[in-house]
């Protein structure tokens, strides 16, 4: 949740003795339809102003790729700016800028989006440059050849160049045995070094096919409208079959492990992670809004355990976080990170200590109804006012999609986190946060190392 996202939700948090319900907003008219060639289209329709988000989300991410094989996803996400059959490289970008739109793109693990927003009346040109470069990408080697050292320039100032994000970078490598989450979505340097034109070729005809890609369009639109201009546009790429893409499984109960990174930082820092499902894998949907719960208990704004008790009460921590990501293709991770108070002598050892109280909490009792309201009360409004955009609209919907779930999921999602109880929340705890599932990284300045 963003700061602006707690500020409000922490105005309407004090009200809870308000019906939870009171917080959701209605469900805007959704329907979904699927080409022949198999391209799913979602349209979801909001009157509010004159215009329309399309995004195309491809079923392809950093977990998708393979050891020797990383940054593939996106490195083609740039490419795909490159030109087409209809127009050369960066054509595309001018031509929506000349209609005052607003385009971009991103890759993450398990998908690579690409979006307009525009006047509705606008549409049929994003429809018709993304179905090109679905269809009929140019990737000219020249063109490679410069933006494969920007993208190797982006992970040096992104992750090598910021202690945090490089020392992450191998907690999440070592936090995800099994699964094709321990890839960096950047890439590996080495793999960026020793990547070819040929392998986004490969890459581009195996995974970008209309029935591996998700069409979603939010705002002033019809059903029947978009229809019209999906079949248009896209309905004439042939599908190819994609290769067995399997979900990224993490075992169960990996052992405890534990990394000592020395990083270019002043201070100590510790992350600790515990292997978890996700909602698409989890045996019990609830479990994983318990997980959700959790979160928000520990690291929900002013009030939260994790700020309220290791921060401010016992001056143990300079910075404390939770944060748990339920909207995975396959397992996640429930991570806490923190900062010792350095200036009260505090050290990891101390900070770890004071951690697995607050969890052994959990598991020991749980938590009062009102504390457990107010924090569901926190979340839910977050939720509802991200939801507000037309924009965050399409990007719940392409996402819940493609990493396997379905869009409805937006609209069951309140109902969904009402339905979890105290003791929800202690079985999860119970569950999950045990030591055979926890990785720990000890990151320390350089010149503390030995």
């Amino acid at each position: 949740m963003n700061a602006l996202a707690r500020r409000l939700a922490g105005l309407l948090a004090g009200a809870v003795c308000l019906p939870l319900a009171a917080f959701a907003a209605e469900p805007q008219p959704t329907t979904e339809f699927t080409l022949a060639n198999g391209l799913k289209v979602v349209v979801r329709e909001d009157h509010r102003a004159p215009i329309a988000v399309s995004q195309v989300w491809y079923k392809v991410g950093s977990s998708y790729e393979t050891p020797g094989q990383t940054g593939l996803s996106h490195a083609l996400e740039h490419m795909m700016f490159k030109g087409s059959s209809k127009l050369g490289a960066g054509e595309a970008s001018r031509v929506l800028r000349d209609l005052g739109a607003e385009e971009n793109a991103f890759t993450s693990d398990d998908y690579t989006a690409y979006y307009q927003v525009l006047a509705r009346d606008r549409l049929p040109v994003a429809f018709e440059l993304e179905a090109d470069r679905m269809a009929t990408l140019a990737l000219p080697a020249d063109e490679f050849k410069r933006e494969i050292e920007v993208i190797k320039e982006e992970r040096r100032l992104r992750t090598e160049d910021k202690p945090a994000q490089k020392a992450f970078e191998m907690f999440k490598a070592a936090a995800y045995p099994a699964s094709g989450y321990h890839t960096p979505t950047i890439g590996w340097m080495a793999d960026l070094d020793r990547m070819s034109i040929d392998d986004l070729r490969h890459w581009y005809q195996s995974w970008y096919t209309p029935n591996n890609a998700t069409l979603v369009v939010v705002g002033d639109v019809k059903p029947d409208e978009v229809k019209a201009m999906a079949e248009k546009w896209f309905g004439g790429i042939p599908r190819r079959d994609t290769p067995p893409a399997k979900l990224p499984l993490e075992l169960a109960t990996p052992g405890e492990r534990l990394l000592t990174l020395h990083e270019r930082t002043q201070l100590p820092s510790l992350i600790m992670g515990f292997n978890v499902p996700g909602l698409a894998t989890a045996s019990d949907p609830r479990s994983a809004n318990a997980l959700r719960l959790i979160e928000a208990l520990l690291d929900g704004g002013y009030s939260a355990r994790l700020s309220s008790r290791l921060e401010r009460g016992q001056e143990l921590v300079s910075g404390v976080s939770a944060n748990y990501d339920p909207f995975n293709r396959g397992d996640s991770l429930f991570t806490l990170s923190a900062t010792p108070n350095v200036q009260k002598h505090k050290t990891l050892a101390d900070v770890e200590k004071g951690l697995w109280q607050q969890l052994d909490e959990l598991k020991a009792k749980p938590p009062a109804a009102q504390e457990l309201e107010r924090v569901r009360a926190q979340l839910i409004a977050g939720i509802v006012f991200q939801r507000d955009s037309v924009s965050s609209q399409a990007i719940a919907i392409g996402r819940l999609e493609t990493v396997g779930l379905s869009w409805k999921l937006i609209d069951s999602e309140v109902d969904d986190l009402q339905k979890v109880t105290p003791e929800d929340v202690q079985a999860a705890a119970r569950a999950f946060f045990t030591r055979d599932r926890l990785t720990v990284a000890h990151v320390l300045p350089q010149e503390a190392a030995q």
